[in-house]
């Protein structure tokens, strides 16, 4: 049996109900990318998902795709904001993926309404992707974010097939916004099933993802054929959460709850300029997906970082978990600095 299938959205896409998450290919080689790819396609996975920003990523599916790109359902996204940036973005893709058409082309993470008014301006990077899709480059438009409120700015625009958004046992805060994605036939796609590596219990993460009727997809990262394994035969069943489950994830949400970060962005703005999620992000990249290179080298690259914190203690009222973000800014400071 295969995994089961989903239609997403509007875009009329049958997609695996586990995606394949391709944050962690960096960390391996060309042959193992290949094997991995295949391995998830024999098991019924046939939906992939990378970025511009994942470095070699979307170079190595693309030799994974070699023989096999009609059997799949490729998505990627670009931080690019402007028309010209965007529309080298899509060649670049293309060439990378040695595809001449991409399913779903998304937006990178649009945090805040002047991106948001920049990506849909008139030199935006909308346009671009709108000339790639009557080109017969792009397939569909998509939209990913880690704000609550920029989720239901693109779900109330019109403009997008799917949203990508993170949803996992501890981060809920997306669940009313879905119900209103799939009222609108808008495709919903789960980034951090695991809570960006927080969850160990993977089969039970997915499984919670999947008994919402709202969500089309979950693309947990996959760095090995053991995970692969293991994510597709977890989307071959189709048990309902037993009662000590529910009990179980209940638990881990408390738990983690003290200290996890759901992105929401209510602790800003920072007198010192820090996007304060971001640095919980970027910590994550580096001791859970162990990408550490990579991680540092965009910690530096965001300028403001928590080795600018001062400890003014601002954000921690404003934080609707309360969390400890002074000490949780010590510790992303030890780590990456």
């Amino acid at each position: 049996m295969n995994v089961e299938k989903r239609i997403l959205g509007r875009t009329g896409l049958e997609v695996s109900v586990i995606g394949f998450g391709g944050i962690p290919l960096q960390r391996v080689d060309q042959e193992m990318a290949v094997q991995m790819l295949q391995r998830a396609l024999q098991l019924g996975i046939n939906f992939i998902d990378s970025a511009k920003g994942y470095t070699v990523s979307e170079t190595l599916i693309g030799h994974g795709l070699k023989g096999q790109r009609q059997h799949w359902i490729i998505a990627t996204k670009s931080m690019a904001r402007d028309y010209a940036g965007m529309k080298a973005d899509v060649e670049s893709s293309l060439q990378s993926f040695q595809t001449d058409y991409i399913d779903l082309y998304q937006f990178h993470n649009v945090r805040t309404q002047g991106q948001f008014d920049e990506v849909m301006g008139e030199n935006g990077a909308y346009k671009a992707l709108l000339e790639a899709q009557q080109e017969g480059k792009i397939g569909h438009i998509g939209f990913t974010t880690h704000d609550v409120q920029m989720l239901e700015k693109a779900i109330e625009s019109g403009c997008f097939s799917t949203v990508q958004f993170p949803y996992n046992i501890v981060e809920s805060q997306g669940a009313s916004i879905f119900e209103k994605a799939k009222a609108a036939d808008i495709g919903v796609i789960v980034m951090k099933p695991m809570a960006g590596g927080a969850i160990d219990q993977g089969a039970l993460a997915l499984r919670y993802i999947m008994d919402n009727p709202n969500i089309t997809t979950a693309i947990p990262g996959m760095d090995s054929l053991v995970q692969i394994e293991e994510n597709a035969s977890v989307g071959k069943e189709k048990t309902s959460l037993a009662p000590d489950e529910r009990e179980q994830i209940q638990k881990i949400a408390k738990e983690l709850g003290e200290t996890f970060c759901r992105r929401c962005g209510y602790c800003g703005p920072c007198p010192q300029g820090l996007d304060i999620p971001t640095q919980f992000i970027l910590e994550g990249y580096y001791i859970r997906y162990n990408l550490k290179d990579w991680a540092k080298e965009r910690y530096v690259a965001i300028g403001k970082n928590a080795n600018d914190c001062i400890a003014c203690g601002l954000c921690e009222p404003k934080c609707p978990y309360d969390l400890p973000i002074r000490k949780m800014l010590q510790r992303v400071k030890e780590n990456l600095s």
